[in-house]
């Protein structure tokens, strides 16, 4: 990497030359028409407008899709350097200095507008006129009206009335031979008048001088650059706009080979990603997903990390996506039957990317949905949930986890990582506080998981009712009973004390004392005595408790039956149950 100063003007030739273009991942100009005034003036003045950053192109390591900046006319020219950071002030320059064509902007509220734009010659000289009031924007027409186009305000429409009104355009100023054209025959439109000649020469040597020679220093990282390296450098100069993503490298190196990756993952989303649970898997998920599952594939080394999604391979991607998209989809029913309906109760979308490239290897012969197999894949899921540990970066952990999970289901290897390594302490229950929380969230799949049943129509949660009954977690013992008698916030906001419940259960709850709202759907003749006492069960609600409003009771019995879920979903048993923490927070040992 070497930085170097260099003159706009020669920048600007190269840019028209086609010899500097754009990776074909860089989006489109959007600067709008007062932030390139603004930008002009800075040039004039001679003041920093930051640094631009290229990259050395032509070498077999990064093959990207490129095109030229906006207005430029060259064709079929490779590029020697591409601009990874710089775009919009290069493109500004490049529009309004140096192209003969009219600037294609937009005003500050986001409408599209065409500007040419010229500079005042006697505001320019004047040291007490800001700069930026020097400079004048002007429609493609060049005539500036008012009175809805009736009045003319300024017309610049032909070089003599760029001369009556001493407005330089600014597209000549660094193209010497041109601007020297201007000058002589704005001399000669003024019969060589000295206070002309002296006011211009002055103009010159502050503003057209100064510009020819202004300089912007310039990055340029070598053609051995690696693509992983490229794409760390989006990530930190993009800050302040939108986020350049791994997919968008890879779309413009596919692009080289005329595959439209855009294109087939938007026709792609809307045929297997379009329902709720699968609506949060983003391009980038999906093309990790298919890496981690072609290196599987291939015998060798398996990692999916950023280098390895950028070197992905276009014959790869081919040889994978439609089996991978079908693996999700399976993905997905998986965790409908384990009772994760939405994205909002998903765990962790990031385990999506190794469940569906799990699917994705035992599609072949449906082994996927083999009992004994399923069971596998199912204790694997509810370790990474229960043990939280799919919640940092995660790569190394998908590659461990499908290399793991396939030995333990084709040769009856070890236990996979996520298996071993799954901890769930008892009182991390009191701490679940909001659904954030993937154990939370996985706490509340079990629940439904149970077959659990509306207080009142008695159905069972699945998919269906899920979806119509606009089913949510809501208190058992309700907030304001709990408050209103100085409980435990720590116990009763917890997930212990949280259940599924459809909206129209919820607003006959209220807000009084569980014995009095079961006693209150009782009378309303909605559901009787014993089918009411079954319907609680099914949510793992100790009946005695409810009725008789023992809320220690309750947290304590309910706080041992989320426990046996947990052990049962993962197939490892909790320790520390009777531990002196579980006995300080609950009161009593949580064992049966």
């Amino acid at each position: 990497m070497q930085t170097n100063d260099r003159p706009i003007s020669e920048l600007m030739i190269s840019i028209n030359k086609g010899a500097i273009q754009l990776p074909d991942f860089q989006r489109g100009w959007v600067w709008e028409d007062g932030r390139i005034k603004a930008l002009i003036a800075s040039i004039t003045n001679n003041y920093p407008v930051g640094a631009a950053m290229f990259l050395e192109y032509g070498n077999d390591n990064i093959r990207f899709k490129y095109r030229v900046i906006e207005g430029v006319t060259a064709t079929d020219v490779i590029p020697t350097e591409l601009i990874l950071d710089g775009q919009q002030r290069l493109t500004s320059i490049y529009s309004s200095l140096y192209s003969r064509n009219a600037v294609h902007t937009r005003t500050d509220k986001g409408k599209k507008i065409f500007r040419y734009y010229y500079i005042d010659i006697k505001k320019a000289c004047d040291p007490n006129c800001d700069r930026v009031d020097a400079i004048f924007s002007v429609p493609e027409t060049r005539i500036i009206t008012s009175n809805f186009g009736r009045d003319i305000e300024l017309d610049l429409s032909d070089r003599t009335k760029e001369f009556e009104n001493k407005m330089f355009p600014l597209n000549l100023i660094l193209d010497f031979p041109e601007e020297q054209n201007w000058q002589n025959e704005y001399y000669a439109f003024y019969n060589y008048n000295q206070e002309i000649i002296k006011e211009f020469t002055e103009f010159n040597k502050k503003i057209i001088m100064q510009t020819l020679q202004y300089k912007i220093p310039v990055i340029s990282l070598g053609k051995d650059t690696p693509k992983e390296a490229v794409c760390q450098v989006f990530e930190n100069v993009n800050t302040g706009g939108v986020s350049l993503t791994v997919f968008e490298l890879v779309t413009a190196i596919f692009a080289m080979d005329d595959f439209e990756l855009r294109k087939d993952w938007e026709e792609r989303k809307a045929k297997y990603f379009d329902g709720d649970l699968l609506s949060c898997i983003t391009a980038t998920d999906f093309l990790t997903a298919c890496t981690l599952l072609s290196t599987y594939k291939k015998g060798g080394t398996v990692s999916c990390k950023k280098k390895d999604v950028l070197n992905l391979s276009l014959k790869d991607y081919n040889n994978f996506a439609d089996a991978l998209s079908e693996g999700f989809v399976e993905a997905e029913k998986i965790l409908q039957e384990e009772r994760v309906f939405s994205n909002k109760d998903l765990p962790y979308s990031t385990q999506l990317i190794p469940l569906a490239a799990l699917c994705t290897l035992l599609s072949n012969g449906n082994r996927i949905k083999v009992t004994n197999i399923k069971n596998k894949i199912r204790q694997w899921y509810w370790c990474g949930v229960f043990g939280e540990l799919y919640g940092g970066a995660n790569e190394t952990r998908y590659v461990n986890d499908v290399v793991g999970v396939m030995n333990w289901i084709e040769n009856n290897g070890n236990v996979p990582k996520t298996i071993q390594e799954s901890y769930f302490n008892p009182t991390r229950l009191l701490t679940l506080q909001s659904r954030q929380s993937a154990a939370y969230k996985g706490i509340m799949a079990l629940i439904l998981k149970n077959h659990c049943k509306d207080f009142i129509s008695g159905r069972e949660m699945d998919f269906t009712v899920y979806k119509s009954e606009n089913i949510d977690i809501h208190h058992i013992f309700p907030r304001s009973y709990c408050e209103k008698n100085n409980l435990s916030k720590e116990k009763w906001n917890s997930v212990v004390n949280k259940t599924p419940i459809s909206y129209s259960t919820n607003r006959e709850i209220g807000g009084v004392a569980p014995s009095e709202y079961l006693k209150k759907i009782e009378e309303k003749g909605q559901v009787n005595y014993n089918s009411l006492n079954d319907y609680l069960q099914t949510h793992l609600i100790d009946v005695s408790a409810a009725r008789s409003n023992d809320f220690e009771k309750h947290i304590v019995l309910r706080a041992k039956l989320l426990l046996d879920a947990i052990e049962k979903a993962t197939g490892k048993i909790i320790s520390g149950k009777d531990s002196d923490e579980v006995i300080s927070k609950f009161g009593e040992r949580l064992i049966f």
